[in-house]
């Protein structure tokens, strides 16, 4: 389960892949998928101000690829990536840089996942189909979104 989440947790995108692929290869695919509709008139929006992500995601293809676009990476060197780097000496590069402060607005990808996992069918994954899987974590996107837009408490 893969998601994008706006800053208040809600999620913008969530996607479904193999249980044994790895978070970097899904990036792609998720920042294809975003679209945040402009009040008014307009195009949607693909582009946004920052990506904060967490160590999975310090690869050089998502780096450049969030350079090319013109997005502000808010995402920490690995231990062993800062170590090659360093072996490499002038060849190696300058570390990339790091809001840290702004960092701490990570922790909303991880209490929205927490929130997901609330969910037995979610948190175990029982269920045979990935579809029967996205069904459900599409439906859980919507009820966090009616919660929100919702002007009962």
């Amino acid at each position: 389960m893969h998601h994008l989440v706006d800053g208040n947790g809600r999620p913008l995108v969530t996607l479904v892949g193999p249980g044994q692929a790895g978070d970097a290869p899904m990036f792609p695919h998720l920042m294809r998928q975003l679209r945040v509709a402009r009040l008014g008139r307009g195009r949607a929006r693909t582009r946004p101000d920052r990506v904060r992500g967490d160590k999975a995601y310090s690869s050089r293809a998502i780096r450049g690829h969030l350079r090319d676009r013109g997005i502000t990476a808010v995402i920490p060197e690995p231990a062993d990536q800062a170590g090659h780097r360093t072996r490499r000496g002038s060849r190696g590069g300058r570390p990339p840089t790091l809001d840290a402060v702004d960092y701490r607005g990570r922790n909303v990808v991880e209490r929205r996942i927490a929130l997901l996992k609330q969910w037995r069918g979610l948190a175990t994954r029982y269920d045979k189909l990935a579809i029967v899987y996205r069904c459900a974590v599409v439906l859980h996107a919507v009820i966090t979104w009616t919660k929100t837009l919702s002007d009962t408490p």
